[in-house]
């Protein structure tokens, strides 16, 4: 998978998760801070892992999970199980 195709991918199910009520698919940058920026909790941040996990069928243990910040972040554990 090409690394914007995940960019967008991961961008719209943060969207659809954290910001449904907002139109910010434009707005959410990969600098961004899940918890910071985007707001998101520890049961958002689950609920993600478990989405990104079945978007992309990947398996993210805890230990990755921790270490992920940024949208960036997730971009690149993604990349780095897909490829």
């Amino acid at each position: 998978m090409k690394m914007k195709k995940t960019e967008n991918m991961v961008i719209q199910i943060i969207t659809e998760k954290l910001l449904a009520d907002i139109d910010w698919l434009e707005k959410i940058e990969l600098n961004h801070n899940l918890i910071n920026d985007l707001n998101a909790d520890s049961l958002d941040i689950t609920d993600l892992m478990i989405d990104f996990e079945r978007e992309f069928n990947i398996s993210i243990t805890d230990q990755e999970a921790e270490k992920i910040k940024t949208v960036q972040d997730v971009v690149n554990c993604i990349n780095q199980k897909i490829n």
